[in-house]
């Protein structure tokens, strides 16, 4: 039997650390009047003070797979409710895929970023993800120099490196993407921006 439920859109902000996803993701929930549950905050920290997990942690699988498990979960669940209510738009701040990227980056060399990379990719609960996330619509923010700033959580050495893994990432799980950076810094400019873009995906699901 065919499934009539309403067509609706997920988008996922991702990036480095301090490009602004939680500003931007605030700013489309409160502009587009998204009820609260279908705005996904911050997973990592939520994960990382309910186990106990500090910065020095940010180097062990146990963690980011910890993560990205709750991430997705989380996802799972939200999504199906969305399709049951008929929303139109479902939006993260963050995905499944960002403890991936922080697998490699935190890695002593690329042997083991390969294996976490790999241990974390063969998760049965990503790899059904991943059905959705090439689906959906996945925002990566570039980083703006003047805007990092150490949020004491995640060390910000390494954002350049840390920005092309994401892209590296996403090509080879088949995640398509668009990015915003320096040329686009104005909020209400990304927030427009991204509202057009998702509300046109709404409209036209196969756009």
């Amino acid at each position: 039997m065919a499934d009539h439920r309403q067509q609706y859109t997920e988008l996922y902000v991702v990036g480095p650390s301090s490009t602004g996803k939680t500003t931007l993701c605030n700013a489309v929930a409160q502009s587009l009047k998204l009820h609260s549950w279908c705005y996904i905050t911050e997973v990592a920290r939520q994960i990382m003070k309910r186990r106990g997990f500090t910065k020095g942690d940010m180097g062990k699988i146990e963690m980011q797979s910890a993560i990205m498990l709750a991430q997705l979960e989380r996802e799972a669940e939200v999504c199906e409710r969305a399709r049951n209510a008929g929303e139109a738009l479902v939006l993260s701040d963050r995905s499944g895929i960002d403890p991936i990227v922080y697998a490699v980056l935190t890695a002593k060399d690329e042997r083991q970023a390969r294996q976490k990379r790999n241990l974390l990719i063969e998760q049965p609960t990503l790899q059904n993800a991943l059905k959705r996330y090439r689906k959906a619509k996945f925002l990566l923010l570039i980083p703006v120099p003047e805007w990092l700033v150490d949020d004491g959580v995640r060390s910000l050495e390494q954002y350049a490196r840390s920005f092309h893994v994401y892209r590296a990432v996403l090509a080879e799980l088949g995640i398509s993407y668009r990015e915003i950076g320096e040329d686009m810094k104005d909020l209400t400019e990304r927030t427009n921006w991204v509202k057009e873009w998702v509300t046109t995906s709404s409209a036209h699901p196969n756009l």
